[in-house]
Order: C-alpha cells, then sequence, then structure tokens
C-alpha cells in the first residue's frame, strides 16, 4: 500500500530542459521527507506536481490515497501547499487574510473566523492580527502564510523551501511549529537547500539533482556512505605538524590530510571517543601541543559534495526557473 504521498516515475520537460526525468517517492503516514537539492535540480517542479499545479509528461502519483491527475479537485482538498514566496494580501490584515482563505474552502464565515483566531494564537500572531499584513516583518509573513495552508486541517502538507530568507530565531520558530504539525500526524514533503534543516526535521531523506533521485535514506544512513568519522588536529605550532602527522598516521586509517597555513591535520578514524583519547595521550607523549582537537562526523553538506560534486547551493539548471516562468505565466493568463 503507497504512502500518503506516492509518486512513481514522474517526468516533465520545459522544451530542451527535463525538469524531472523519472522521479520516484514514497512518504510514509505522518512523516516528512526532507527533498534536498541545489537550485534548480526539481524540487519545486516536482512540488508543483504533486499538488497539481502542473501536468507531468509521464508518470503516476497519488496523494492521501487520490489519483493527482484523475482526480485533482480531490487531491486540493486534502492537501496544504506553503511556497517559496508568502501568498499573502498585503492589504487585508492577517485576521482578514485567513478568514478569506476560509471562505474560499467554503467554510461559513462563523466557522473561517473561529478558525482564523485558533491559527493567529498558535503562530504567535494574535496581537498583530488586526494590521495590514503590508507592515509584517518576513518572518511574521512566512508564519502567516503556513497558518493560511493549514486552515482546514489538510492531512498532507507539501512546504517548499519555507524558511528562506529568515533570520535564525524565525527559523527556529517555524521549525517547532512543523515539528508539532507532524507529531500530530500530518505528512509533510519540504523542501529546502539547508542541510542542517533536512538533518533536523525529515526522517528520511531524497536528493534530487537534474530532475533525478540520487540518493535516499536516512540522515545517518546517507552520511554513513561519505566515510566514517575523522579526527581534526591543530597544533600549536608549525613546527609540530610533522609529529603531529606521524601519530595520526599510526592511529588513524590513513595518511592525515595537513592546511599548513592553518596548522590543521585531519585523518580518518574508526574507533570514535575511545580513539580520540588515545591520540591525545600520544600527541601528548610526544610533545605536542594542541589548540583543537575534535571528533567530527560526516555532515549532509559532505553528503552532497560527495554525491554531486558541489555544494548545496551552488549549482543552477533551468528547470525549475521553467516551472516557475510557466505558472507565472499561467497565473498572468487567468
Amino acid at each position: 500500500m503507497p504512502g500518503a504521498i506516492y509518486a512513481e516515475g514522474l517526468v516533465k520537460t520545459f522544451g530542451d530542459v527535463t525538469a524531472l526525468g523519472g522521479v520516484d517517492f514514497d512518504v510514509p503516514e505522518g512523516t516528512v521527507l526532507g527533498l534536498l537539492g541545489p537550485n534548480g535540480a526539481g524540487k519545486t517542479t516536482a512540488v508543483r506536481v504533486l499538488t497539481t499545479l502542473l501536468m507531468p509528461d509521464s508518470g503516476s502519483a497519488f496523494v492521501a490515497g487520490i489519483d493527482v491527475l484523475k482526480k485533482p479537485h480531490e487531491v486540493r482538498r486534502s492537501i496544504g501547499l506553503s511556497g517559496q514566496f508568502a501568498a499573502v494580501d498585503e492589504y487585508l490584515t492577517g485576521r482578514e487574510n485567513l478568514q478569506m482563505v476560509g471562505q474560499l474552502y467554503q467554510m461559513s464565515r462563523r466557522d473561517a473566523k473561529a478558525r482564523a483566531g485558533e491559527l493567529l494564537d498558535r503562530f504567535h500572531l494574535a496581537d498583530a492580527a488586526d494590521r495590514p499584513a503590508k507592515t509584517y516583518s518576513g518572518g511574521m509573513r512566512r508564519r502567516l502564510d503556513l497558518a493560511a495552508a493549514l486552515i482546514v486541517s489538510p492531512p498532507v502538507m507539501f512546504m517548499d523551501e519555507p524558511t528562506t530568507g529568515l533570520d535564525p530565531r524565525n527559523r527556529q520558530q517555524l521549525w517547532e511549529v512543523i515539528e508539532e504539525l507532524v507529531a500530530g500526524g500530518t505528512t509533510l514533503l519540504l523542501t529546502t537547500q539547508y542541510l542542517e534543516e533536512a538533518d533536523r526535521l525529515a526522517h528520511d531523506i531524497c536528493v534530487i539533482d537534474h530532475g533525478l533521485v540520487i540518493a535516499r535514506g536516512t540522515s545517518d544512513q546517507l552520511k554513513s556512505r561519505t566515510g566514517g568519522e575523522r579526527v581534526e588536529v591543530v597544533v600549536h605550532q608549525s613546527d609540530q605538524i610533522d609529529p603531529a602527522r606521524a601519530v595520526l598516521g599510526h592511529l588513524g586509517k590513513g595518511e592525515a590530510a595537513v592546511v599548513p597555513h592553518m596548522r590543521k591535520l585531519t585523518v580518518p578514524v574508526d574507533g570514535g571517543a575511545k580513539l580520540l583519547a588515545e591520540i591525545i595521550r600520544d600527541l601528548d607523549a610526544r610533545g605536542v601541543e594542541i589548540d583543537d582537537i575534535g571528533l567530527r562526523r560526516p555532515t549532509l553538506d559532505d553528503v552532497f559534495i560527495s554525491l554531486t560534486g558541489h555544494a548545496a547551493e551552488q549549482q543552477k539548471n533551468d528547470g525549475d526557473e521553467a516551472a516557475q516562468s510557466v505558472a507565472a505565466g499561467t497565473e498572468t493568463e487567468k
């Protein structure tokens, strides 16, 4: 039985650009799939297809058990979508924005007003509820946009880079809200370029590049693909690099890499904290004074570089840009 979000073989092209080259997803109910990739990798195109805003060239998709291609109207009644940019009316108050969305979902005026009040409280916007949205900060608009996506308590949510451009405090607040939603049973597909965001929120991570899924697994599983732990040492003086290199070469797995101007040495290891203690003892025995030493696990950034050869925000193709242009054109025609 497929999960709450399921896709098989999704293909979408824009002229000569392949935005999706046969993408598969399967997201169990009540979990978070982090869709990780650089700008233009195909993340937004995938979200637009799954939320019925774009038709794929081929493939199939189901959301909340509903066929996205055959019953798009039913899908829309079962999902919430928070896009890359806050979709709020700047001239309406926060309360009016939420009430308007509720009535568009055919809620009664009374129910829409009550639900708006609940969400304003939940997203810490009650004090600004009756101010025009144009007076809101970026973080407040983001929270208002997310509240609007939750007006009918959808079982499935799509969030397309929801914290882009937010300061650390607002990002932390949104992470807490997302964690509350998932704890309550919501299924979430989250696209992001922030590796720490995927690390914290996602039960499973799907790495996409050039419209293709190139890796999938938990954060720990993906990190294990880049190799094990490593020890980093910063010696106090440059003339202590060679004896430190001898110690690390003996206890580590291979030759230590050296950055001379930083007096830093790095070596892969297998043994964790116990080996780290042994390295410290041997360095001390050789009279090597250290400024810093640490045991480092691979990060998702390491995973990204290992898989793609570039960092998460560097490379760019035109697939998602083409999708956004198509969407903008559609809105203009309307």
